[in-house]
């Protein structure tokens, strides 16, 4: 077979989703180039700032790294702004959507809420409220994003921060996004990302 004969999904038979399936798994299996593609990508993307959107994630990750965050944390860092092409006005909930399948719960949280978090240094400026994130105190991941957004991405603007290229960062990717999606022995607590 290659391809279906079904036009609407509802009279496809058990054995054109099986091939489906197949194909899709096959497919899957290149995600991490994809996602590597997309960060290279953001090397000509959004300007005015000092670095472009591929050094701030690269930074992002390589201040993660250094501080001794594991995997999950890094990857997720270096992925945190893959958005801001296609989703600019909701860029976080799009990086998280990409790594929820394959990360602990509280890292999709941290870059779901990210945005919001980040807002702090410069919501004030528009006449918005930098402290929106409050609303988020009580969460158990509050203080992980205050400390993401602190200590990592706002601070990622440094054209002279020792910054390592994407090819340090691609066996971590590669790893990452090689897991079983969902695999509840990988994503442990799941937090709800609204």
């Amino acid at each position: 077979m290659d391809q279906v004969d079904f036009i609407r999904m509802k009279d496809g038979s058990r054995e054109e989703y099986h091939f489906l399936e197949h194909l899709e798994s096959e497919f899957n299996k290149g995600l991490a180039d994809r996602i590597l593609n997309a960060l290279q990508g953001l090397a000509t993307t959004l300007s005015g700032y000092k670095v472009n959107r591929l050094d701030h994630s690269l930074q992002t990750a390589a201040r993660a790294e250094a501080d001794g965050a594991d995997e999950d944390m890094i990857v997720g860092a270096l992925i945190h702004d893959l958005g801001d092409d296609l989703a600019p006005y909701n860029h976080s909930q799009y990086a998280a959507s990409i790594i929820r399948p394959y990360v602990r719960g509280e890292v999709a949280w941290v870059l779901h809420h990210h945005g919001l978090f980040q807002s702090f240094y410069y919501a004030h400026h528009f006449g918005g409220d930098r402290n929106e994130r409050d609303r988020y105190k009580d969460h158990p991941c509050f203080q992980l994003c205050v400390d993401f957004c602190e200590l990592w991405d706002q601070a990622s603007f440094d054209p002279n921060y020792p910054t390592p290229d994407l090819a340090h960062f691609t066996p971590m990717v590669r790893r990452i996004f090689a897991r079983k999606p969902f695999d509840p022995a990988v994503l442990g607590t799941e937090y709800s990302l609204a």
